[in-house]
């Protein structure tokens, strides 16, 4: 049997890729999800990542859910409302506690159709950068279910309320270049040039000191929900500890004396 979710790492960056293209790459059993936690503990623990990328192998980023499963009855869905929650609670849902904790950041290099669970989970990541062949859905209520992996909470931080209902309510198909429009990605490239372009995009992130990197994220995370005065209170805690890093005394030398400076994660 294949891993279900590939790590790669090339100097700081490290790929990620959902690896079960037979099945379009679905995020809702318990061996995928286990799989992409696995990742994301070794992602967080690895001293050379600075940044990653998520993408799907084959021509989808990822279908959501297992629907053969789901139809089945062996899904997430049970006989017993009690065991559907518990299911849903310890299942998917571990995924955007996950991605919400991770530090490192996530570049999602969308390659194909991104549905439903799929689209949430691209949600899930910092940046998103599209093939032309990448297609979004937050498709539940096609099946008569609502986002029981947090894409209610997802989907409104990156494209808005009002988009996010749109998405959501008729669960239409959104391409690329709506996609673009909208601000659900940041970048729409021909399919052969996606991993390029997400890899353009790591390196940028990961040229900077990687633990002000971490904390800023972080700080993005929280700023989703917290108050002003919180993220104040959180940014100077941080910022104490930023100013005590070999890597900003090396930012302010190498600017002083116009030369690159030369990050150590310290």
């Amino acid at each position: 049997m294949t891993d279900h979710v590939l790590y790669e790492r090339d100097g700081h960056i490290v790929t990620l890729t959902l690896n079960q293209p037979e099945l379009r790459n679905p995020v809702s059993d318990d061996d995928m999800v286990d799989a992409i936690l696995a990742a994301l503990v070794r992602l967080e623990n690895d001293p050379d990542a600075r940044v990653a990328i998520l993408t799907g192998a084959g021509s989808a980023f990822s279908s959501g859910g297992n629907l053969k499963k789901m139809a089945s009855g062996d899904g997430l869905a049970s006989a017993s409302p009690i065991k559907t929650r518990r299911n849903y609670l310890t299942g998917i849902q571990r995924l955007p506690r996950a991605f919400a904790a991770l530090e490192v950041p996530i570049v999602a290099a969308v390659n194909g159709p991104a549905i439903g669970a799929g689209c949430d989970l691209a949600c899930m990541c910092d940046i998103r950068v599209a093939g032309e062949s990448a297609k979004f859905a937050e498709s539940f209520v096609k099946l008569g279910i609502i986002p029981g992996d947090g894409g209610a909470w997802l989907l409104p931080h990156v494209v808005g309320h009002a988009k996010a209902a749109e998405m959501a309510l008729t669960g239409d198909i959104v391409d690329a270049a709506e996609a673009l429009r909208i601000g659900l990605v940041s970048k729409v490239v021909p399919d052969a040039e996606l991993l390029d372009a997400a890899r353009a995009y790591a390196a940028r992130i990961a040229a900077n000191p990687p633990q002000a990197v971490r904390m800023t994220k972080r700080l993005l995370w929280e700023a989703r929900q917290a108050s002003l005065e919180t993220v104040l209170q959180l940014s100077a805690a941080m910022q104490a500890l930023a100013h005590t890093t070999s890597d900003n005394k090396e930012a302010m030398t190498a600017f002083l004396e116009k030369r690159p400076p030369q990050f150590k994660g310290q």
